[in-house]
């Protein structure tokens, strides 16, 4: 499988050139540590409308960080690309963690599963675009196989409606408390 995912790889690279060696590595940044999807919550608590959304967003993240970061790459310790096939060059700083499932990929379609479920039309679409995008980058720059990214996509997914769940039972509880506590000052 490996070698299969080698040439996949090496596939991609077809299309290299310049202009896409300047643009995918700011594109795949954007996936960075989840920071992109961390100042999305931001601005949506910030609203009564979206706040839920924010809420639910950062439950997500925080899962993908904890699920993921700490657990998930460490008991699979898959090494890079680059680590298996050592002729391979890289146009970014070479990622220090292991490689299964693509943390990027992940964070970025358990966000994108959130925003899908609060906003189908509007930024539901173009989040999951931008995680596929990003996804995309991470083959393009050779730190990921196809199936960390694939992978990374179906656990970000599992994610987002384990987030979904939890924030809707967090949520539902606190309403219940916040109008006990109204009705006993009434």
């Amino acid at each position: 499988m490996t070698q299969f995912e080698l040439g996949v790889l090496a596939a991609i690279q077809n299309i290299k050139c310049g202009f896409l060696d300047t643009v995918i590595p700011p594109i795949s940044a954007l996936g960075n540590a989840g920071m992109i999807w961390i100042f999305a919550a931001a601005i949506m608590l910030c609203f009564k409308k979206t706040r839920k959304w924010g809420f639910t967003l950062g439950i997500a993240l925080i899962t993908c960080l904890l699920l993921n970061n700490f657990a998930l790459k460490n008991i699979i310790a898959r090494p890079r690309p680059f680590q298996v096939d050592t002729t391979i060059r890289l146009i970014i700083d070479p990622p220090n963690e292991y490689s299964f499932p693509s943390g990027h990929t992940l964070s970025c379609f358990a966000a994108a599963t959130v925003l899908m479920y609060y906003d189908k039309m509007r930024l539901g679409p173009v989040a999951l675009a931008l995680a596929a995008l990003i996804g995309f980058t991470r083959l393009y720059l050779r730190v990921h196989f196809p199936s960390d990214v694939i992978g990374g996509a179906f656990i970000g997914v599992f994610f987002g409606f384990l987030a979904i769940a939890a924030a809707d039972a967090i949520w539902k509880a606190f309403e219940k408390h916040r109008s006990r506590k109204i009705t006993k000052e009434i």
